[in-house]
């Protein structure tokens, strides 16, 4: 089933989505841009590459510790397009997040997995910089499917499964309200569909919906215990983030629907199936300890972000959690 392309104005940003998305919006994004990317993504796009001014490429590491070694560089450039995946677009929202709103620059992300960062305004700070000072969001996005769901097979899943957590987490939350909590709903059946032949190739185009929609619901209500585990994962115990999700989302799932989450108990079954394509299926496989799993509870304990689905779990409730994934 081919989504339907679509341009969406939702306030002071515009969203274009859809097969040929990226060939119709190369004049929107201009040129002479600071361009953020990876070897894989530039690959991918080259367009996007042709038409800009600079040209940086990101490898692996922390957004914080990435983006403080890109400030000298880039922060007093006009226009960042960010041509990746979570990693990339979130260093180029943490470089504009440098300088105070009104003088910060404008940020295009255009999309290579299913991360959903280009649809929020949350993101690390670059390292010394104001932590005080809002997110940015970007102001231009351009979800081409051939794109966004290009992943190999199993780190889509893995990909899959941060969106389906997306869809699940953010209706649970005190900031929910309607409007995201329908895309939220909508995000969850589409990636839910876009899995049910049951063959090894999803219909990506689908996925890519879902994984839009998803973004736009946490984007607006945030998040909580389960992205807590997961980014808890990523950052202290070397896993990386889509698989952190896909291993986790089975298990939280359980304790979501403990604290009233709309239609979580009714998702487990699809996060299973998707930790199995995405090889995630226990942590210990993904080569994580139980002297990891006491100290990333330890660490989760403390984020703040526990408070937006009552009742806050406590230490032992999470690493009860991390033991079932283990």
């Amino acid at each position: 089933m081919a989504a339907a392309s679509f341009t969406w104005q939702d306030g002071e940003r515009t969203i274009h989505f859809g097969h040929d998305a990226l060939a119709a919006a190369l004049p929107t994004l201009g040129s002479g841009y600071t361009l953020l990317t990876t070897e894989r993504a530039l690959a991918m796009a080259p367009a996007v590459g042709d038409r800009a001014g600079d040209i940086f490429e990101i490898g692996a590491g922390r957004v914080d510790e990435l983006s403080a070694g890109l400030v000298g560089h880039v922060g007093a450039v006009r226009r960042i397009v960010a041509l990746g995946g979570g990693r990339i677009v979130d260093t180029a929202k943490a470089l504009a997040a440098v300088r105070a709103p009104g003088r910060r620059a404008l940020v295009a992300a255009v999309p290579t997995t299913l991360s959903a960062a280009e649809m929020t305004a949350v993101h690390r700070r670059a390292a010394s910089s104001d932590s005080s000072l809002p997110g940015v969001r970007p102001a231009l996005v351009v979800n081409d499917p051939a794109l966004s769901a290009s992943q190999p097979l199993d780190q889509l899943a893995a990909s899959a499964a941060n969106a389906l957590a997306h869809a699940a987490e953010g209706p649970a939350t005190v900031r929910a309200s309607p409007v995201p909590a329908l895309a939220g709903r909508e995000a969850a059946r589409l990636i839910g569909a876009a899995y049910a032949s049951g063959a090894d190739e999803p219909d990506r185009e689908t996925l890519a919906l879902g994984a839009l929609l998803s973004g736009y619901t946490i984007d607006s209500a945030g998040y909580g215990l389960h992205h807590v585990l997961s980014q808890t994962l990523a950052r202290f115990a070397g896993v990386s983030h889509g698989r952190a999700n896909a291993v986790m989302l089975p298990h939280t799932l359980a304790a979501l629907e403990r604290r009233g989450a709309p239609g979580a108990g009714g998702l487990v079954a699809l996060a299973t199936d998707l930790a199995r394509r995405a090889q995630s299926v226990s942590l210990s496989e993904l080569g994580v300890d139980e002297a990891t799993l006491d100290a990333g509870a330890d660490q989760a304990a403390e984020r703040g972000e526990l408070d937006a689905i009552p009742p806050r779990p406590d230490r032992d409730e999470l690493r009860s959690l991390y033991a079932a994934a283990f």
